[in-house]
């Protein structure tokens, strides 16, 4: 990634302009916060355009939210002075959700949003957004669904922001989160129809945060059963290679029995394709 700018291109202009009228009809805001690179913009600029007492960064302490991250949208918030609400929402214990159907995401989002509009009682007027953004329209994302049932908005994709976009801006304002990895939820590693227990998903943040220590900052861990299946960058793959064994020793004190290394590489999304198959056979 390019370094962080100085100067604001047309583009940033732009997107700022469309931003800032955007915001002019909002009373006050309840961003739901991730951590991740698109809420932290959403929630930095929603509190520069309408200030610190009318917004407030909501984020959920979920089994599926690691840890780190949870930690860092802390620090996020701290250093950029923002006003941050951590609830705990449980989707973990809805069958819809731990049985872990190809929409699965839509009834996490659901209690999110449920658990946002039921706060939203003590803030009168003030709209509920999200980090959505115009690139994210076109992924498959059953999320979207509960947002629109909840009427959440989302200022990024409004304005036609894409994820390009929001690093760009993300930079020019020197956010800390500017070049963030992304950051899917833990229960993205586990195959659709296989159970999520928290203990899984403790396995696949501890397994993670192993490789990742072992030098490989993108990486996923996927779930199969007693299997962890290691996926870094494809250009990595001899390094990987070299360690292979202190990553398996690693992954076993963790509890996994074997571990596989994928030789395809950290592709993100990986586990869609399967919806990918099912759509294609309609």
């Amino acid at each position: 990634m390019t370094a962080v700018k100085l100067e604001a291109s047309f583009r940033e202009m732009r997107d700022l302009e469309k931003l800032r009228d955007w915001f002019r009809e909002c009373p006050g805001a309840l961003v739901a916060f991730s951590g991740g690179v698109d809420s932290s913009l959403l929630a930095f600029i929603s509190k520069h355009f309408l200030g610190r007492a009318q917004t407030l960064a909501v984020i959920s302490a979920s089994p599926s939210l690691k840890l780190s991250d949870l930690d860092e949208a802390k620090d996020f918030a701290r250093a950029n002075d923002l006003s941050i609400r951590v609830i705990t929402t449980k989707e973990i214990e809805n069958p819809s959700y731990f049985n872990n159907p190809t929409n699965r995401c839509y009834f996490c989002k659901h209690t999110l949003y449920d658990a946002l509009a039921d706060l939203r009682k003590d803030y009168t007027g003030w709209w509920v957004l999200n980090g959505t953004n115009r690139d994210d329209l076109g992924d498959y994302r059953p999320g979207l669904k509960a947002a629109d049932e909840f009427q959440v908005r989302s200022p990024l994709s409004d304005c036609g922001i894409d994820k390009e976009g929001v690093r760009e801006l993300a930079a020019y304002f020197k956010l800390q989160c500017w070049d963030k990895p992304a950051s899917p939820c833990l229960s993205s590693r586990v195959p659709y129809g296989e159970e999520i227990t928290v203990k899984k998903l403790r396995q696949i943040e501890d397994a993670e945060a192993l490789v990742k220590d072992a030098g490989f900052p993108i990486n996923r861990v996927r779930h199969y059963g007693d299997t962890a299946r290691v996926e870094v960058a494809e250009d990595l793959q001899a390094k990987l290679a070299e360690i292979r064994e202190s990553i398996t020793a690693g992954s076993r004190k963790l509890g996994f029995a074997q571990v596989d290394f994928d030789e395809e590489g950290f592709v993100s999304g990986k586990l869609n394709r399967v919806i990918d198959g099912i759509n294609a056979e309609k």
